[in-house]
């Protein structure tokens, strides 16, 4: 059962509409997609899969999020996908990649969403209906979600926008992604607060760091954020000449 631990939920109970993930090299990263029905999966992916690509040789073993067949042995719904980028639509056991299922939670309470510690999990926004959501996202499987950017532009908030269609307008933002606002949060609980120089006990360090942690992920979910708009997914293409 989804709940405040876990977010786990099986393939019998999936809905065409549904924003899934699942966790990426032991939990340091998800991999977010929609669930299109008829087992497909339409996701937004970087080169090769590798989602958190920092342009080093570290991205050589970053596991990929994308099919991991080999080019002799590719998926025989799917083909081999090792290679592309962008908006694609993978098998759900491509789409896995040999991990755990989990769906992404939408107009959750604003306790539960700070219950829920790790970015990435849920959000306050409200989803559209699936056929909104559907039709968003295979728009974009056809056009494109421009290119991808792990802080501003990636999976997670592919995802989000196909549920919600709600877009972040500021130079400074760092999207619509949990997963990237918790780690902005984090640093700025650690180094950005003078608050932390009030105390110099261990728990009071602790609940002054969590108290900014949370603070930060609350007020960057682009559910109660106010540099966001509703964009029609023909309007986003058209403007941003995603083709």
């Amino acid at each position: 059962m989804v709940g405040v631990l876990s977010n786990k939920i099986s393939r019998e109970e999936l809905k065409p509409g549904d924003h899934i993930y699942s966790w990426r090299l032991a939990y340091l990263y998800a991999h977010h997609g929609i669930y299109a029905g008829d087992g497909k999966v339409i996701h937004f992916t970087q080169g090769a899969g590798q989602e958190i690509g920092t342009g080093t040789v570290l991205d050589r073993i970053i596991l990929s999020s994308s099919p991991s067949h080999s080019l002799d042995n590719p998926c025989p719904r799917c083909g081999d996908q090792s290679r592309q980028d962008g908006v694609l639509s993978s098998c759900i056991e491509c789409f896995l990649s040999g991990g755990e299922l989990y769906i992404f939670q939408y107009g959750v309470s604003p306790a539960f969403f700070i219950a829920k510690a790790r970015g990435g999990t849920c959000t306050l926004a409200t989803s559209d209906p699936p056929k909104d959501v559907l039709h968003r996202a295979e728009f974009l499987l056809q056009n494109g979600f421009g290119v991808y950017h792990i802080f501003k532009n990636n999976c997670e908030d592919f995802a989000i926008y196909c549920k919600t269609g709600l877009l972040v307008f500021t130079s400074v933002s760092v999207g619509r992604s949990g997963q990237a606002a918790s780690i902005l949060a984090a640093v700025n609980a650690i180094v950005s607060s003078p608050l932390r120089f009030l105390t110099t006990s261990f728990p009071g360090l602790g609940v002054v760091g969590c108290s900014i942690y949370c603070v930060s992920r609350f007020v960057s979910d682009i559910g109660v954020r106010r540099d966001v708009k509703k964009v029609p997914v023909e309007r986003l293409v058209a403007k941003s000449g995603f083709r």
